[in-house]
């Protein structure tokens, strides 16, 4: 763990990767929070990332598979309406937002440099197949040797689902039985980091878990716990102008 963000470590190449907590507030624009002071609090987050204002990419995440490129040459304008976003270069910092989803950052090798990403695998997008379409499309840029990290999301222990839906979940990704759990209560459930994990590795990336259950820790947002609830960040960057 390192001050300013709840975990972060330098996976490579020059590159960061992160997950911020209650303590850095909500990131979200979208849950009812004043505007300009969800603003301030990502000025504040480029600040501690060493990266120039306005350079953090965020998604208008709608929970399915589609995955956006995105350069430092794009022109300013809304947040694409995707659920992963892929640097060629890895030159332009990258963030997810969550409060139980699954946040999935990724970065793989490429001639000259590297390629990342940053992914939204809620239920629907994980079942939709979000994080092979990103895979393929970092594949498409040339990277190589990928790694992903898995950051905190609800566990399968406290994701209870209703038994029709845990068995139209069974049936959409047949190939990964870590899907299916029984909570605590004896209930269905999904374990949701557990199969984008089996799904990740068995598409050759290496695979490391990070972090705690958002229902059941305090320092993170979790929709499930309220739904009032902000939404803290995963993050992948390389410092610098």
């Amino acid at each position: 763990m390192s001050a300013g963000f709840r975990w972060r470590q330098e996976v490579g190449d020059g590159l960061l990767a992160a997950f911020t907590g209650t303590d850095e507030g909500n990131l979200a624009l979208h849950v009812g929070d004043d505007r300009e002071a969800v603003l301030a609090r990502r000025r504040n987050l480029e600040q501690d990332m060493g990266v120039p204002p306005g350079s953090l990419r965020f998604m208008d995440q709608v929970h399915s598979a589609l995955v956006a490129d995105v350069s430092r040459d794009d022109p300013p304008g809304p947040a694409p309406s995707v659920d992963a976003l892929v640097s060629a270069d890895g030159g332009v910092p990258l963030a997810v937002m969550v409060a139980d989803c699954v946040p999935v950052l990724l970065a793989g090798k490429r001639a000259g440099g590297s390629v990342t990403a940053a992914a939204h695998a809620g239920r629907a997008g994980l079942l939709d197949g979000v994080l092979p379409a990103t895979v393929q499309r970092m594949q498409a840029h040339g990277a190589q040797a990928l790694h992903a990290w898995i950051g905190p999301a609800i566990c399968g222990h406290c994701y209870e689902v209703p038994e029709q839906m845990q068995a139209g979940a069974a049936a959409a990704l047949p190939g990964i039985p870590e899907l299916i759990s029984t909570t605590r209560a004896g209930t269905p459930g999904l374990d949701l980091p557990a199969a984008a994990a089996a799904q990740l590795t068995a598409l050759g990336v290496e695979v490391h878990r990070v972090g705690p259950c958002t229902l059941e820790t305090e320092g993170l947002y979790s929709h499930r716990r309220s739904n009032r609830s902000g939404r803290f960040a995963g993050l992948i960057w390389r410092p610098g102008p």
